[in-house]
């Protein structure tokens, strides 16, 4: 997939630092969308999926497009849906950098960028502004929420509820990260005496807010025992939810083919990318195995090959996302990618 431009990614992209490489990137990728939009779309199979109706399988994670800057050029590339995000209920700069870095030998990112977004009213203003020109025209749109840093756990009930005042109406599905590992104390969310409340307030002021319901996701991490799992896919059938993410990114490092010293060089931080693959269709298998075919499973983590999707729509997901390997194959691959799967 892609040949020259993964010529230009190892031998000049590489070289670059990662985040002002996306910046400029991005900025190509919103240029560039008029003429993108005339391209030929791939000719994957439609999936109905959350009372939605989906080109094809595969959409972009969140994490690529906090800001909603980007939604409709990023789909002129070939994506069927886009999620944009994390946003949190204020706006913050994120950790210090540098805070993203490549691994190449494994075809993998390590990012601890920390929720870095403009806030959801800053975002909401621009999905107002988005609708006022496009209508309803555009990929299928998600929403990714998160705890602000500076929030204590105590009122992230309340953080998540703004979030949700001021997003849900914009969205086609709404989406609860509580999986990242780059906010102090995020992660502790998902212990399930603690999320069912944050999922309850959640669908409560989505609710409120607009008049036909809003599907409603939890993203969750890699790194949950099978036990926590399962755990999670009971709570989200019994809440009702309309789907589960799996899965965020990591803080493993076992596996990995890089030096071990440029692993420690980098530091703390979430990984993705293909050392992802094994543990993400496990996690899908366990989900699958747990809920019925009602409840939407996405995959994401790992997945670079035709052969990958594949496998993780067999471990039984509907829909498809992915992030590093759009990064490390360059615009042409999630054509490529929908042409292959058919």
């Amino acid at each position: 997939m892609g040949r020259p431009y993964r010529l230009l990614f190892d031998h000049l992209l590489s070289r670059t630092d990662p985040e002002r490489a996306h910046h400029a990137a991005f900025a190509v990728i919103r240029a560039a969308a008029p003429a993108t939009s005339r391209l030929p779309r791939g000719t994957g199979q439609p999936v109905t999926a959350m009372g939605l109706r989906f080109p094809h399988p595969l959409g972009l994670a969140a994490g690529f497009d906090k800001n909603a800057v980007g939604i409709d050029a990023l789909a002129a590339l070939g994506f069927g849906h886009v999620e944009i995000g994390t946003v949190t209920g204020e706006p913050q700069s994120g950790n210090p950098a540098p805070r993203m870095f490549r691994l190449p030998a494994d075809r993998a990112i390590v990012n601890r960028m920390g929720f870095n977004n403009d806030g959801a009213e800053a975002v909401a203003r621009r999905l107002a502004e988005r609708r006022r020109r496009r209508g309803s025209a555009g990929p299928v749109l998600g929403v990714n929420i998160g705890k602000t840093k500076s929030v204590p756990e105590e009122h992230a009930v309340a953080d998540y509820e703004k979030s949700a005042r001021l997003l849900a109406p914009y969205a086609d599905y709404l989406v609860v990260n509580v999986s990242s590992p780059n906010t102090p104390g995020l992660r502790n969310l998902q212990a399930v005496d603690k999320l069912e409340p944050l999922l309850r307030a959640v669908r409560a002021q989505a609710d409120r807010v607009t008049e036909a319901r809003v599907p409603l996701l939890v993203k969750i991490a890699p790194d949950l025992s099978d036990e926590d799992v399962l755990a999670t896919a009971d709570l989200a059938v019994a809440l009702g939810l309309d789907g589960i993410i799996a899965t965020n990114t990591t803080v493993s490092r076992e596996g990995l083919r890089s030096a071990d010293s440029d692993v420690a060089t980098i530091g703390a931080g979430g990984l993705s990318g293909r050392p992802l693959t094994r543990r993400a269709d496990e996690v899908m298998r366990a989900l699958r195995g747990r809920v019925d075919d009602d409840m939407t499973l996405v995959g994401v983590g790992g997945i670079t090959t035709a052969e990958d999707a594949r496998e993780r729509l067999a471990a039984g997901a509907q829909l498809l996302q992915a992030y590093t390997a759009f990064v490390y194959e360059g615009p042409l691959w999630p054509r490529t990618l929908v042409s292959a799967l058919g």
